[in-house]
């Protein structure tokens, strides 16, 4: 059953989950860009804000129609809430003459994401499975997430989004699974109201002890509607239909030389993606006798990452994009049983150079 919540009502479901113990992730406008950040309150949401993206440009601007969620994905996805940028993976201390071994504690912290896109929930499954579904699971990884309640918003109110084409790879824009509670926005002339629907038992428990009204046919109607038009409207698309086969035997294209040359090897693409898990581990110690060692973001961009004995592996811009998309469109599917890109558009808009990987695969299934 679907409930409809004025604006006031979304204030009150973050009152209700910091009341419930959770640290509740929302966004916010922060440094000229509208961001995920910890500790939100009501007030914080950007109302009345929204972005224009396009390659190697983000804007934010004024819708002046009060939305709550006016904006398309972020600049940084939220998988940093449960895969931290820099983590302590164990600490050693002296002891006489042994050592003592720290681990780190799994967080235990509950938090509530509210604001959630379709494809970043869609991405949070394909982390699962890297994280949770192998032969070995990421402890600290399980602990957060099992942590985590999702408060999604499907996209209902920018009909022109320019970099997204999520609705080519089927994660949006209406979010799917792997969320408690749906919300739909709608601002229809003076109307401004939210349809929301609970997925889980923990999602209903909430949405029934905030004030809203069961949802008619036409509020139904109304909140499907605005969903397919982003969906019929999207800016860019990817043709899926033997998208793996394609890129797997794409290795020896022309297509890549192009585009080596305009890449920077800067790895924003990967920083801001939602799926990307490559990680880098350093040992450091102290005059004290402490020796800590710490698991960080890396990138398939950088030198280092494919350097073994005798030097990189992938020493050019063109082989190292080259790894990175056919990883993400291709050997994903293999390895994981899915597609490593969920359509967020995020390596789009962050790219500096302006690269658009719907326009390369697009180029690359033309040569074949």
């Amino acid at each position: 059953m679907s409930t409809v919540m004025d604006v006031q009502a979304v204030y009150t479901l973050i009152d209700s989950l910091k009341s419930d113990g959770y640290e509740v992730v929302g966004p916010r406008l922060r440094d000229k860009a509208l961001g995920y950040v910890a500790g939100t309150n009501g007030s914080d949401l950007p109302a009345g804000l929204g972005d224009d993206q396009s390659p190697g440009n983000y804007r934010t601007r004024d819708r002046g129609d009060g939305a709550l969620f006016g904006f398309r994905s972020s600049p940084q996805s939220w998988r940093r809430w449960i895969f931290p940028p820099n983590a302590e993976v164990w600490s050693a201390r002296r002891d006489n003459d042994s050592f003592v071994v720290d681990t780190s504690a799994p967080d235990s912290m509950k938090v509530a994401v509210i604001g959630a896109r379709a494809c970043d929930v869609a991405a949070l499954t394909i982390q699962d499975k890297v994280f949770l579904d192998g032969q070995f699971q990421d402890p600290a990884y399980k602990a957060r997430r099992e942590n985590l309640l999702i408060v999604a918003v499907n996209c209902s109110l920018d009909a022109d989004s320019n970099t997204c084409f999520c609705a080519s790879m089927g994660t949006g824009p209406r979010v799917q699974a792997g969320h408690d509670i749906a919300l739909t926005e709608i601002i229809e002339g003076d109307k401004h109201y939210f349809v929301a629907d609970a997925q889980t038992d923990e999602g209903s428990r909430i949405l029934e002890g905030i004030s809203g009204a069961p949802a008619g046919t036409d509020e139904v109607a109304a909140a499907d509607s605005a969903i397919s038009n982003v969906a019929d409207s999207m800016g860019r698309k990817v043709d899926a239909d033997g998208l793996p086969e394609l890129m797997n035997e794409s290795y020896e294209s022309p297509r890549w030389t192009v585009v080596g040359e305009r890449c920077l090897s800067c790895t924003s693409c990967t920083m801001v993606c939602p799926t990307c898990f490559c990680t880098n581990i350093e040992d450091s110690g102290d005059l004290n006798g402490v020796a800590t060692r710490t698991r960080s973001w890396d990138s398939c961009f950088t030198l280092r990452h494919s350097h073994i004995h005798g030097g990189a592996i992938r020493n050019t811009n063109k082989a190292r994009y080259r790894q990175w998309a056919i990883h993400k469109m291709g050997t994903w599917q293999e390895q994981f049983g899915t597609s490593g890109c969920v359509g967020c558009g995020r390596c789009i808009t962050w790219c500096p150079s302006g690269i658009d990987i719907t326009e390369e695969v697009t180029a690359i299934r033309e040569e074949a």
